[in-house]
C-alpha cells in the first residue's frame, strides 16, 4: 500500500466516525450549552499572505467565536476541552514531529483546569504556568488518530516516553502525545476566530488542503481504557463531510 492510498484510507475511517457522531449529536437532546451556535461553522479559510510570509487561519461561525468556553472540572482527569479544529494534509514532520501516521491538524483549545502551553503566558499576569493560561484560546499542533475507544471516533496519538523514534518541537507541553504549544497569536472578534502561523514553522508549506471541525474533547488520566485527550462530541463541520475540500488561498 502506497502512502496516497494509506492517507485516503486514514481520511475515509476518520470521515465515518465523524459523521457517525455529528449525526447522533444531531439527534440526541442537548446535555449542556456547549452545542449552540457559537459552535455552527459558517465558513472557515486559510489565506497565504506571501509579503508577510504567514498564513492566516479562520472559522466563522453562526454565533460568537470563543464566547462559549468550558466549565472547570476542578482536576485534570476528565477536565473538558473545547476547540476549533483546522484538520489538513499536511505532514508530521511539517510541523516539528518525526514522520509518524495520523491526521495534522491545527486546534484552538479553551481549558479551565489546566495549563499546556508553559512558554506563553496568555493572561500576562507574570507566571506562564498557572491554570489560567488554559481558558483563553490558543494553539496546538496535534496528530490525530483514529480511536473508537471514544464517541468522536479520534484522540490525538500517543507514544511510550522512552521510544527514541519520537521527535518533538521544542515548544511541545511535556505530554506523551504528538501535541505541540507553538505559542502562535490567536484572535476572536465576533463571529470569527483566527490564527496567524509563520511560514517557517510549517516548513513553508503554503500550498495544502483542510477543513474545520467544532468539536468537544477531554482528558483522562485514570483509565488504561480510554485515550489521554480523545474527541467525544462534534459540533460540526465546515465541509459536512470531513473532505478536506479547502485550498490555502494566495495573496
Amino acid at each position: 500500500m502506497n502512502s496516497k492510498t494509506l492517507r485516503i484510507n486514514i481520511f475515509t475511517s476518520v470521515l465515518i466516525a465523524f459523521l457517525g457522531v455529528f449525526n447522533d449529536a444531531k439527534a440526541q437532546k442537548k446535555t449542556n450549552n456547549y452545542d449552540n451556535e457559537d459552535f455552527q461553522i459558517l465558513h472557515t479559510q486559510i489565506t497565504h499572505n506571501k509579503d508577510l510570509g504567514v498564513t492566516i487561519w479562520e472559522i466563522r461561525v453562526n454565533g460568537e467565536a470563543g464566547k462559549t468556553k468550558p466549565k472547570a472540572k476542578g482536576q485534570l482527569d476528565g477536565a473538558p476541552v473545547l476547540g476549533y479544529v483546522f484538520p489538513t494534509s499536511l505532514k508530521s514532520a511539517d510541523v516539528g514531529f518525526n514522520d509518524v501516521k495520523g491526521i495534522v491538524a491545527l486546534a484552538l483549545t479553551s481549558h479551565p483546569d489546566f495549563d499546556d502551553t508553559p512558554l506563553w503566558d496568555e493572561d500576562m499576569d507574570g507566571d506562564p504556568k498557572n491554570k489560567a493560561d488554559g481558558l483563553i484560546w490558543h494553539p496546538h499542533w496535534v496528530v490525530l488518530k483514529e480511536d473508537k475507544r471514544v464517541a468522536g471516533g479520534l484522540s490525538v496519538k500517543q507514544f511510550v516516553k522512552e521510544d527514541d523514534a519520537v521527535i518533538l518541537p521544542a515548544t511541545n507541553p511535556g505530554m506523551p502525545m504528538y501535541m505541540d504549544s507553538p505559542g502562535f497569536p490567536v484572535k476572536t472578534i465576533g463571529q470569527s476566530i483566527k490564527v496567524i502561523v509563520p511560514d517557517y514553522r510549517i516548513k513553508n508549506k503554503t500550498s495544502f488542503s483542510y477543513d474545520g471541525v467544532a468539536a468537544y474533547m477531554m482528558v483522562n488520566t485514570s483509565k488504561t481504557n480510554k485515550p489521554m485527550l480523545g474527541v467525544y462530541k462534534v459540533y460540526s463541520i465546515a465541509s459536512g463531510n470531513l473532505s478536506l475540500p479547502y485550498k490555502v488561498i494566495q495573496k
